[in-house]
């Protein structure tokens, strides 16, 4: 009859202690690589399966990973939720998504019932109008791991992993100006954003680096909605001296600001400039097709999990700050100089 080996089976094999065994079948940090790897093998040899519900209760882990983001149906969160749960799954742990709708209050309350639920850690992308940092702060004080990424709340102790929204607005804003565009505005998300602020300071090192002035009628702030794009467009036309591009915090107010264009009759990517921020499929099916800043979405899951998986296996573990480069993508939007 085949026999069911167990840890302890393992252990006596290796001449090493049960809990030496369970922590490196687990993969925690404290463990010699040695010896992890001295176990793993025999494990395999012996086909021998971790039963995971026994070993979650035993080291209070539930391999339980919440994501909570303001929104599921947007190509950026989808995606990062995509690098997120590929890294969960290769290191055995599980994901729960709670959406805030991009509501503060939902946020809240929801981050209340989290505390008390089965998590071993939180990832979380803010809402826009996120205001406080208490309600994260208490969770932190509880001692669950906490890792932010994209939208992260100010002057908050904790790790952060988000793409270079100051250089990806800076090469956009460079790059409109190299073209021959001298009349730039900035459609802009919410104004306490970090990202937005980021964003800002980016176009405007641009437009100072190329003696240009920044003229504040040029910058609009408002939600990220192809709908508020379109509005802040008109505003911008409406001025006495309107601008000849538009530098778009993402690709959904770039394409609304696009459609705005066009119904005032306006040659997009020949007398006006547009330029995204994102990489959206919307961006190649607009005409013209968009210029942008393509974000590392998927690669911005894939770090955060893995940076928060660190934290859960080690307590003592430092918050760090994780900065991604972003990459500009040339399409007909923005007239190529000659």
């Amino acid at each position: 009859m085949k026999k069911n080996f167990g840890i302890k089976d393992l252990a006596k094999m290796l001449g090493i202690s049960v809990s030496t065994v369970s922590r490196a079948l687990r993969d925690a940090y404290d463990v010699n690589p040695e010896t992890r790897k001295r176990v793993l093998e025999l494990s395999e040899k012996l086909n021998f399966k971790l039963n995971k519900n026994a070993s979650a209760l035993a080291s209070g882990n539930t391999k339980n990973i919440g994501v909570v983001i303001p929104f599921i149906t947007n190509y950026y969160f989808s995606t990062v939720i995509s690098g997120i749960q590929e890294e969960a799954y290769n290191q055995g742990y599980n994901i729960i998504l709670y959406v805030t709708n991009d509501d503060v209050n939902r946020e809240k309350k929801l981050l209340e019932n989290i505390a008390t639920s089965s998590v071993d850690g939180l990832l979380i992308s803010i809402s826009s109008n996120s205001d406080t940092t208490e309600h994260f702060n208490q969770i932190i004080k509880a001692g669950l791991p906490i890792v932010f990424f994209d939208r992260i709340p100010k002057d908050i102790e904790a790790s952060k992993v988000l793409q270079s929204d100051f250089d990806g607005a800076y090469q956009a804003t460079t790059y409109l100006i190299e073209n021959g565009y001298n009349k730039i505005a900035h459609i802009a998300g919410p104004q306490d954003l970090r990202f937005t602020q980021e964003r800002l300071r980016g176009y405007r090192q641009a437009l100072a680096e190329a003696k240009l002035p920044y003229q504040n009628e040029y910058v609009i702030f408002s939600d990220f909605g192809q709908s508020h794009g379109f509005q802040d467009t008109e505003v911008l036309l409406s001025l006495p001296e309107p601008p000849n591009a538009i530098f778009a915090i993402n690709d959904r107010k770039a394409v609304g600001a696009i459609q705005a264009l066009h119904k005032n009759k306006i040659g997009v990517g020949v007398d006006f400039g547009v330029i995204g921020f994102t990489n959206d499929p919307i961006s190649t099916v607009i005409e013209p097709n968009l210029t942008t800043i393509e974000e590392p979405a998927f690669e911005i899951g894939c770090r955060s999990c893995e940076l928060l998986i660190r934290h859960i296996k080690n307590k003592n573990f430092e918050p760090r700050e994780i900065l991604l480069p972003c990459k500009l993508i040339e399409r007909k939007s923005v007239k190529k100089q000659p």
